[in-house]
């Protein structure tokens, strides 16, 4: 086994991770946010491939992620109440890899010349087999992977980065590549089919590189230090209702929690909104591809900078770096809204100042682990991420659902060979005003988060808890 070149971080903490463990947890992360983002695809898919009616859609998108959200919360109890110790999260991977990528297939295939009633009831069964069962049940057991997997910050904000390396790659290989790549095929809904098989093969690949590496991967030991003190046995479970009740009364995590679900509104109308900015602002989709590869200048640098960034700054500096940073740049563009150059260049700028941040949410969400441990004596690992990603699903419905009234209030027309003024002012709702609004309150809001500077202290005292009832 190759050892890695330290034994233990700048903070005594012992490290675990190895380049080829990073590697291959990327490529779980990469699969999920292929899934994700082709999720995030067929908002457009719908309206204009298929023609389903736009109120349909929001509703059909809304529905599937606030039901998927309290999925999330269920399966992160159960995963706290198994048995299997750390191998127990790549478990469902394995198990679930061929079935996500079945679903994945058969996405784009809804029965086109079926009645609108048929079509959403499509629609929404495989959303919520994909996103509600699937996706939740290989995501939250993975997501609890970097608490368990080391206790290292420094470690943890490695995994965090490269996990946003394989996200944000995600993202772009599907804005890249969807648009032009179906539209090379014919533009039809045939053409959507055969691209989604192709993306149905890599994520099965890229699962099965993960679970390879993971299922045999050396956790880290809990209690383990430069003594050599054994690992505590596994954590008794927390019952659903108890343990809701910690989360709750812990405030950093019901800042992560919110700030994630307000982050996940951003995101499901970003997912869409520069497809329909070029088609009916600049008059080409084929520019979103465009756009995607620019962008990825502002991702590869984002990336490269991240580490000495979060170092420099720290998390909640990096946070408010992101987000003011965002927030200035969707400003920008409400002064300027059809200029393709500036819209471009602001689009770069605000990939590359919230790269940093996106490396950060599962660090975030350790943090607030490890205060549930000094708090309540119980770490609730899969809970606290399977509630988090409640905030996520629930923040994603309300951002698929909030698009579509902001095309229903512009009276959106798929039909229309150019834009009226209402659409044109609807969708610079989305993609200029609401991004303003939406990171200005999240800067408020993470004025709360002083957990950073805490954390030294209150790890001492968790160990010298530990210590104190292993001498009894």
């Amino acid at each position: 086994m190759a050892r890695v070149k330290k034994d233990f971080d700048a903070e005594g903490v012992k490290l675990t991770m190895r380049t080829r463990d990073y590697m291959a947890d990327m490529s779980g992360q990469l699969a999920l946010g292929l899934m994700a983002n082709l999720v995030g695809q067929l908002q457009y898919f719908y309206t204009d491939k298929v023609g389903m009616a736009i109120g349909s859609v929001g509703v059909v998108m809304a529905i599937a992620k606030i039901l998927d959200a309290f999925t999330d919360v269920i399966f992160g109890n159960i995963i706290d109440h198994s048995r299997g110790g750390n191998k127990k999260y790549f478990r469902w991977m394995i198990m679930l890899a061929v079935p996500a990528a079945a679903v994945v297939a058969s996405l784009f295939m809804i029965p086109a010349g079926a009645s609108n009633g048929v079509q959403v009831a499509y629609a929404l069964v495989t959303n919520l087999l994909l996103t509600a069962v699937l996706y939740t049940m290989i995501a939250t057991p993975f997501a609890a992977v970097m608490v368990v997997r080391t206790k290292s910050n420094s470690e943890r904000s490695s995994m965090g980065i490269f996990r946003a390396v394989g996200n944000y790659g995600a993202g772009m290989i599907v804005a890249i590549a969807t648009i032009p790549v179906t539209n090379m095929l014919g533009g039809t809904q045939s053409a959507w089919i055969k691209y989604g098989f192709v993306v149905a093969l890599f994520v099965l690949l890229l699962f099965l590189i993960c679970w390879l590496n993971g299922h045999k991967a050396a956790f880290t030991r809990e209690n383990e230090n430069e003594t050599g003190t054994p690992a505590e046995p596994e954590e008794e479970p927390v019952p659903f209702g108890p343990a809701m009740g910690m989360l709750f009364r812990n405030r950093y995590w019901v800042i992560v929690l919110l700030f994630n679900t307000i982050t996940a509104i951003t995101s499901a109308v970003a997912a869409s909104s520069g497809t329909y900015y070029c088609k009916w602002i600049f008059g080409n989709d084929n520019l979103v591809a465009i756009l995607g590869a620019a962008g990825m200048l502002g991702t590869v640098i984002g990336f490269i900078v991240s580490k000495p960034i979060i170092n420099k700054f720290g998390v909640k500096g990096t946070v408010d770096i992101g987000l003011l940073g965002a927030a200035i740049f969707a400003g920008i563009r409400c002064f300027v809204p059809t200029n393709y150059v500036l819209y471009a260049t602001t689009a770069i700028l605000a990939s590359f100042v919230q790269i940093p941040l996106m490396c950060l949410y599962g660090v975030l969400t350790a943090m607030t682990v490890d205060y549930n441990e000094w708090k309540y004596d119980k770490k609730l690992v899969a809970m606290s991420g399977g509630a988090i990603g409640f905030g996520n699903k629930v923040g994603s419905g309300l951002g698929s659902l909030l698009l579509s009234v902001f095309l229903i209030i512009g009276n959106y027309d798929a039909t229309l060979s150019a834009a009226t003024t209402s659409m044109r002012y609807a969708i610079y709702g989305f993609s200029n005003y609401l991004p303003l609004v939406i990171n200005l309150l999240m800067f408020l809001l993470f004025r709360g988060f002083d957990l950073e500077k805490k954390l030294p202290q209150l790890r001492k005292e968790i160990e010298e808890r530990r210590a104190a009832r292993q001498a009894e």
